[in-house]
């Protein structure tokens, strides 16, 4: 599903996903953002920073360039900025990337546990383990450290930020939202598993490919948004 090309378009996805985001577990104060690629090839469509996700509207998003420079709208741009712009850069076949600061991945991946699929969700980012980030646990705010986000990512829809946060991407906004979604989800459901005591169980390899392309299917993830999306006028 592409992006438009319309600006305007774009700012209000960008903001439609940065609300989603903060009513599944990702509002973190002013932190966290969510971008889309520009259709011509002028960096990122950003969050812009000083806000919450669930505030941000189309006013609230802007263009910026890889060289970091606010070339459309208005408002302070964040600081992690390279991590959009260079994984952009790194992987033609992303359409969009979000870095947020969810509570149940930040704790899954500080244990230095791998990824289980004990339930559906974790299913989507098997069966080879999660990558993981670990070359620094501060901002990500140099086109360098941004580089090196996108390595470690390689061609993986999600990585862990250990001690730090999560990086989703997806060909789309609405993939790469809901995909963040679905960790945050796995990792909760890990957390209580494991918690729970005894003896816990997982999908094995094999059928757990079968079970990601079976249920998370590019038509269900974009289902799946479109739900997301209609609940939110109820909260």
């Amino acid at each position: 599903m592409p992006e438009t090309a319309d600006p305007d378009d774009l700012r209000e996805l960008v903001a439609t996903g940065c609300r989603v985001l903060a009513a599944h577990g990702a509002s973190d104060l002013i932190w966290g953002h969510a971008s889309v690629r520009d259709p011509g090839g002028r960096g990122a469509w950003l969050k812009a920073a000083g806000w919450g996700l669930e505030e941000i509207d189309a006013g609230r998003v802007h263009l910026v360039t890889a060289d970091g420079e606010v070339a459309a709208g208005d408002g302070q741009r964040h600081a992690e900025y390279p991590i959009h712009t260079e994984v952009l850069l790194a992987r033609p076949d992303v359409g969009a990337v979000v870095h947020i600061h969810p509570r149940h991945a930040i704790a899954l991946a500080a244990t230095d546990q791998p990824l289980r699929p004990v339930s559906h969700e974790a299913n989507l980012f098997g069966p080879e383990p999660l990558p993981r980030f670990t070359r620094t646990t501060d901002l990500i705010v140099t086109p360098g450290l941004g580089r090196a986000v996108a390595e470690a990512l390689g061609d993986r829809n999600a990585l862990f930020l250990v001690n730090h946060g999560v990086v989703c991407v997806g060909p789309d906004l609405a993939t790469a939202v809901v995909t963040a979604v679905l960790l945050e989800r796995a990792c909760e459901q890990q957390l209580l598993t494991v918690g729970a005591g005894g003896r816990p169980s997982w999908t094995g390899a094999e059928e757990s490919v079968r079970k990601r392309d079976r249920i998370y299917t590019d038509q269900a993830l974009h289902q799946a948004w479109d739900y997301l999306v209609r609940q939110l006028p109820a909260r």
